[in-house]
């Protein structure tokens, strides 16, 4: 099928070697209102064996093309020149079964003087932003804060692996020990499909991006999917740019909450309480994170409410928080909890989220108090 000639150069463009790619940012990038370009440095290559002689990656090429309307010669290049890294398979494979979880060892990764400081200059850096935010979205400011910093530390840690050859190496080759090795192998053949798409119809180079070992990327860490259908041009350049605009990412989270169904002004969570005479924990763990009970049900299977909590509207989950071999912590996740772990499905995580974000609103407060 033909192309028009500006699509076929673009498409060419893609397949001339990269140019240096930026590293991840020093904290002075942090301090801006505006993020200003970062100077370069170079990213560590690392190499592996070219797609360009697979079947398998040479068919999804040839499909896409088909199913995009794309010139399937050149989409061979592309995806020929994307490496399956071993390292990227190793990364994936699962943890050691039966460790123990514990809530206290996980949060001390994420909740920390670096992240709480950090988290303190973007939130005075780019305050406007977040308010704006809020007040379009309805998403705290805090929560949003609490994000970035747990994925990316503001944009110090924002990855190394050459996003084309990461999708390429999970799409083509996850770890066939892995036991949802077929499910995640599809996960990221749609990922690598959509990462394409985008850079396609923006006539930008999927050679360059760099992101996390599963192909995530920016301060926010969006997936290809993520970043199509949620990320946001707050800044009003024209361009989603989730790496050195923290107008776009702060916009582009907000909008990914929005989007999963945030409710403005809920609470995450609330204290709960184990009646230990009539607790059917069973019954009020089996639906995991996803609020399932009202609080005439929840209370009466033995978690109890107090205050705020007992005029709360909506459904209600038991959230479990291992301690290892202490007693577990028990609260009541409502619907804004399960928007979080739309992000990261898992209670740890979006108890971090919610915890760094406090942290951070909490010394930003006391900072202000001192210098008041």
């Amino acid at each position: 099928m033909l192309r028009s000639i500006p699509l076929l150069l673009a498409l060419a463009c893609a397949l001339w070697p990269p140019a240096p790619v930026l590293a991840a940012p020093g904290t002075d990038a942090i301090q801006r209102a505006k993020a200003q370009p970062r100077k370069a440095r170079a990213a560590p290559e690392r190499q592996g064996t070219p797609y360009a002689d697979s079947a398998e990656a040479m068919q999804f090429a040839d499909e896409m093309a088909v199913k995009r309307g794309l010139d399937g010669d050149l989409l061979r290049k592309i995806v020929g020149q994307a490496q399956k890294l071993p390292v990227v398979a190793q990364l994936m494979q699962p943890g050691p079964s039966g460790q123990p979880k514990n809530w206290g060892v996980y949060r001390s990764r994420f909740i920390d003087a670096t992240r709480i400081s950090a988290g303190v200059r973007f939130w005075q850096a780019n305050r406007a932003t977040l308010e704006r935010a809020e007040q379009e979205f309805g998403v705290p400011a805090e929560i949003i804060v609490g994000i970035v910093g747990v994925e990316t530390i503001y944009g110090q840690q924002l990855g190394t692996f050459r996003v084309l050859d990461a999708l390429a190496t999970l799409a083509f080759d996850f770890p066939g020990n892995h036991p949802r090795a077929a499910e995640r192998s599809a996960y990221f053949r749609g990922e690598l499909e959509q990462f394409l798409a985008y850079h396609q119809a923006r006539r930008t180079s999927p050679l360059k991006p760099r992101g996390s070992y599963a192909g995530a990327m920016g301060m926010p860490q969006f997936m290809p999917s993520s970043l199509a259908r949620w990320g946001v041009d707050y800044d009003g350049d024209k361009t989603i740019d989730l790496t050195n605009s923290p107008d776009d990412v702060i916009g582009s989270v907000a909008n990914y909450f929005k989007g999963y169904g945030w409710n403005t002004g809920m609470p995450t969570h609330y204290p709960v309480r184990l009646a230990t005479d009539k607790l059917d924990l069973d019954a009020l763990l089996a639906p995991d994170i996803l609020p399932t009970f009202t609080v005439a049900a929840f209370q009466a299977k033995g978690a109890l409410l107090e205050g705020l909590a007992l005029e709360h509207k909506g459904p209600l989950a038991l959230i479990e928080l291992q301690n290892g071999d202490a007693a577990p912590t028990y609260l009541a996740g409502t619907e804004n909890f399960y928007v979080i772990t739309r992000y990261n499905w898992s209670s740890y995580y979006a108890m971090a989220v919610i915890e760094l974000g406090r942290e951070v609103k909490e010394a930003l407060a006391r900072q202000s108090r001192q210098t008041s």
